[in-house]
């Protein structure tokens, strides 16, 4: 019997806001919630963006006057929105229109005598030009003549051509939340999105890790670029540039595995699996994968799947702009007829676009399998029933799509018509699309769609795509796109692509349903989430909604075991609703267990068939792991 993988929690953070209970989810369909849902939405994000705090008992503003939670959409409802979403790149990032470099400058004397300069002698370079002639004005200083011309670098500012991103809600700080200790802001994103993730479960995560073996329990995280910011690999290559130290830091803080390392480390605790996989677009997929495979194989039990990007800086954001693969402001305006630019509308999914938005986020799903979630009380928030990654094949251009999403697309249908059946299919699935917004992408992934849809006779294939409205995360963007699915499952609100006038004439939409609106769509029960990531690294996983799942459950289970579960599913839903209540008012407490609760390697207790560790309830065993019996 091959185990359920379940999605029990998912927390994270993008331009969106905050991935727990479908907060970021509801600010990009405001407009579609019930009142309710709209207050408590507004609410969250005022929180979260220190507009509003939750002091002695009461809400009050950075003024510290008093408001009532009803309050908020009309004294910061506007605010709130302006500091949410796809937007111009604000200052704490850099200086958009202002950007920073250093500018060549050849410079000779103004007579035949040569160029006569006064410097430190602690600043001359080495070893010193032969063709220089230094004379000691004193101890310290000395005279410099070059008789040829001198090449040096200066301060230089530009208008910058890409000028929005997606980026986190504004005056969002995870570094205030707990003692960052200097950390890129990747890092400190990520102890957000695992707080959240593991506080959204309701379930305490003590009895969570001592339910099961202590390497029963998994972690599969990583960022495609690393830790771009001046905490990490940014400072690091930019350090001795710019004429500074390198830190003891910025090496190992700057690794891409760094956040499967920090949430072990300083969230969980785990001393089980730890992986790290990257796959340009597709990384949270592909981290996905191994962890449904381990649930599938019964080598993993509890699985955290994460994946953080947060690489807004003038270098990366060159690179994707020097290839061509982003959107600027001339494309914009061309595309507009218009001298202005609106920045919302940066990122267009299958509409006329020229180019992606890149964003920063970080996403966090927890999965359990499925006996594990029903003994626990869990909540269903959904299951992957497989992720499939398949490659391109022989290339011209490493980053030019191929056939091999053609292939994880195909898998993952027939997979669900074989398990949930055609009319589940057909009716009831949608497609949380790559959706870049490049002109590129708008035909080759329409395309791949078509064809799917015409051999399993689908027609009116919703679509989505959660990139107009977060941008291109890039390693944790099929992390933002499950975070939409769920949230599609919870609402019933399918998200339109309102950055969009139209879909593009050349658009393979024959069979699909893309909308310029959200609209309700009814209860769906499967979602495709695809990528396609540069240099051939597609995947595609199928997911299905809680209910379906349930239903797939009550096949497994008799009534027993579910009735007893649903018991034990009330008390989680306190426990979670205790927890949303405090994150909606900013009361996060991250967790952030530096040197707490270390494990004394001396205490370690080993025999020949088991391994004790300080603070675990069961043992690893150390029989029962050969696979090898008939050749043993």
């Amino acid at each position: 019997m091959t185990a359920l993988p379940i999605i029990v929690g998912m927390g994270g953070i993008n331009a969106a806001g905050r991935t727990s209970f479908h907060q970021g989810f509801r600010r990009i369909v405001l407009d579609k919630l019930t009142q309710s849902a709209r207050q408590e939405t507004f609410l969250g994000l005022a929180t979260l963006m220190n507009l509003v705090r939750y002091q002695d008992g009461q809400l009050v503003t950075s003024d510290g006057e008093s408001i009532e939670k009803e309050q908020i959409e009309t004294r910061f409802g506007e605010q709130i929105k302006a500091g949410t979403l796809i937007r111009k790149i604000e200052s704490n990032h850099f200086d958009v229109d202002a950007t920073h470099w250093q500018q060549k400058l050849t410079i000779k004397g103004s007579d035949d005598t040569g160029l006569r300069f006064t410097c430190k002698k602690r600043d001359l370079p080495t070893p010193v030009p032969s063709s220089w002639q230094v004379t000691e004005v004193d101890s310290k200083l000395v005279t410099v003549i070059v008789p040829d011309q001198l090449e040096i670098k200066h301060d230089s500012y530009r208008d910058n051509p890409i000028k929005a991103a997606g980026q986190f809600p504004t005056g969002f700080d995870p570094a205030t939340m707990y003692n960052s200790r200097y950390q890129p802001r990747g890092l400190q994103a990520t102890i957000f999105a695992a707080t959240d993730a593991v506080r959204s479960t309701g379930l305490d995560w003590h009895t969570v890790m001592n339910s099961v073996r202590p390497d029963q329990i998994g972690t599969y995280s990583a960022s495609i670029a690393g830790q771009m910011n001046d905490e990490g690999f940014g400072g690091l290559i930019r350090a001795r540039m710019k004429g500074e130290r390198v830190s003891t830091k910025q090496l190992a803080l700057g690794l891409n595995t760094m956040s499967t390392d920090f949430i072990n480390a300083y969230v969980t605790g785990s001393v089980g699996t730890a992986f790290s996989t990257s796959g340009a677009c597709a990384t949270f997929l592909y981290n996905l994968r191994s962890a449904v495979n381990d649930i599938q194989a019964g080598r993993i039990r509890v699985a955290i799947v994460a994946s953080v990007e947060c690489a807004l800086t003038p270098e990366v954001i060159e690179g994707f702009g020097t290839m061509g693969a982003l959107a600027n402001e001339e494309g914009l305006k061309k595309l507009d007829n218009s001298d202005e630019v609106d920045y919302r509308r940066t990122s267009r999914p299958f509409g006329e676009n020229c180019g992606f938005t890149i964003g920063e986020g970080a996403q966090v799903a927890i999965l359990m399998d499925d006996e594990l979630a029903l003994s626990l009380g869990a909540q269903v928030m959904g299951s992957v029933v497989d992720v499939f990654v398949n490659a391109d094949g022989i290339k011209k251009s490493i980053t030019a799509p191929g056939p091999g999403n053609y292939i994880t697309m195909a898998k993952s249908v027939a997979l669900a018509e074989q398990i949930a059946g055609s009319e589940a299919l057909r009716e009831r699935s949608f497609i949380l699309a790559h959706g870049s917004s490049t002109p590129q992408n708008r035909v080759t992934e329409s395309l791949i769609y078509h064809k799917v849809a015409e051999a399993f006779a689908i027609d009116n294939w919703k679509v989505a795509a959660p990139k107009a409205y977060v941008g291109h995360t890039i390693a944790p963007a099929s992390g933002d796109q499950l975070a939409m699915a769920l949230g599609v499952f919870s609402h019933n609100i399918m998200p339109g692509i309102t950055t969009i006038d139209s879909v593009a004439d050349d658009v393979y939409s024959e069979h699909l349903d893309i909308r310029t609106q959200h609209y309700e769509c009814g209860e769906l029960d499967i979602a495709f989430i695809n990528s396609k990531g540069f240099g051939g690294n597609n995947a595609t996983a199928t997911v299905f909604s809680p209910k379906q799942t349930m239903k797939l459950l009550a096949k497994r289970y008799n009534d027993d075991v579910l009735a007893s579960y649903q018991q034990k599913y009330m008390v989680t839903q306190q426990a979670q609703s205790r927890y949303q209540q405090a994150a909606d008012l900013g009361q996060y407490q991250l967790i952030y267990r530096f040197g707490e609760g270390q494990i004394d390697e001396s205490e370690l207790v080993i025999s020949k068939d088991a391994l004790s560790i300080p603070g675990f309830d069961n043992d690893i065993l150390l029989t029962g792991n050969n696979q090898y019996t008939d050749l043993s």
